[in-house]
């Protein structure tokens, strides 16, 4: 439990990378943090509720999503230990990765490793290993190994089609799932408008009580802070991969003024739009 305990402190920290090493278990609510994991699951097998939707996760298959997206594990075989590597987002960013690739990851892609043999679960055991009595330079090193393999799965994702929606067990059936969907779908073409959560609910033939109600029973968060999230995720993006003004970026995206937009970026990031753009860009110039 202590372990957990400090794992979770940890993910309060933006800014920090980190490799460990737990046993993976059953949350009891979603939770999130703003990084992108790189996941391995050692033994046995697990079932993540990501952005709303079931994903199934077998030993030996390296998986990859942006943590800031709600994810709880709702299914775990006994004695699972999961190996996870948690990149900060500006480090993300700022890899030389196809820009429809990152768009599809901050909108709510779940990447997995296909059917191929590799040596990830030996890797990844050396990489907790060493970053837990290893020395700064070798620290270093597997930071930068933990990049380019993140770089090497989603180029081997490139050409993956979307995966069909599974339909969830028993203790997650009934009307909420189907409403999140929909609603997701709606915040996902709208999000650029100055639409409102009744607006919204209206357009999915729902009360705003039962949108927030669905919202939180499936993703831990209400409607109104998914699409603040979203709209954060596209100006991010579009900081990163253009050379739009940044009052237009913030506009584009929903925010609705200039003021909006800075109080709810320096509020999120930590940082100012123009600060964070000059931070990605001062990392790597080539990015995208």
């Amino acid at each position: 439990m202590k372990r957990n305990h400090d794992r979770a402190e940890w993910i309060a920290s933006r800014d920090a990378f980190l490799i460990e090493r737990h046993m993976a278990d059953a949350m009891a609510a979603p939770h999130w943090h703003d990084h992108v994991e790189l996941n391995l699951l050692m033994e046995g097998q697990m079932t993540y509720l990501f952005n709303g939707r079931q994903e199934q996760v077998e030993a030996g298959r390296l998986v990859l999503f942006w943590a800031a997206i709600p994810h709880q594990t709702i299914a775990v075989t006994e004695n699972a230990p999961l190996v996870c590597a948690y990149l900060p987002l500006v480090d993300f960013l700022a890899l030389p990765v196809d820009r429809g690739a990152r768009q599809l990851i901050m909108q709510g892609r779940f990447l997995t490793q296909g059917p191929q043999e590799n040596p990830d679960v030996s890797m990844f055991a050396r990489w907790e290993r060493e970053w837990q009595s290893g020395s700064k330079a070798r620290r270093k090193l597997i930071v930068d190994e933990v990049r380019l393999r993140m770089r090497r799965l989603i180029l081997d994702n490139a050409k993956i089609e979307t995966v069909p929606t599974q339909l969830f067990p028993a203790p997650m059936a009934g009307h909420a799932v189907g409403y999140v969907e929909g609603l997701i779908d709606l915040i996902n073409m709208h999000y650029a408008n100055p639409i409102s959560i009744p607006e919204l609910a209206k357009r999915a033939n729902i009360h705003p009580s039962t949108a927030n109600s669905a919202f939180r029973k499936v993703l831990g968060i209400s409607v109104n802070e998914y699409l603040i999230r979203y709209r954060m995720a596209r100006a991010m993006q579009l900081l990163t991969d253009t050379d739009a003004p940044i009052l237009q970026i913030g506009f584009d995206c929903g925010f609705g003024s200039s003021s909006r937009f800075y109080e709810i970026f320096k509020g999120r990031t930590g940082t100012t739009p123009r600060h964070f753009r000059e931070s990605v860009s001062g990392m790597n110039p080539l990015a995208g």
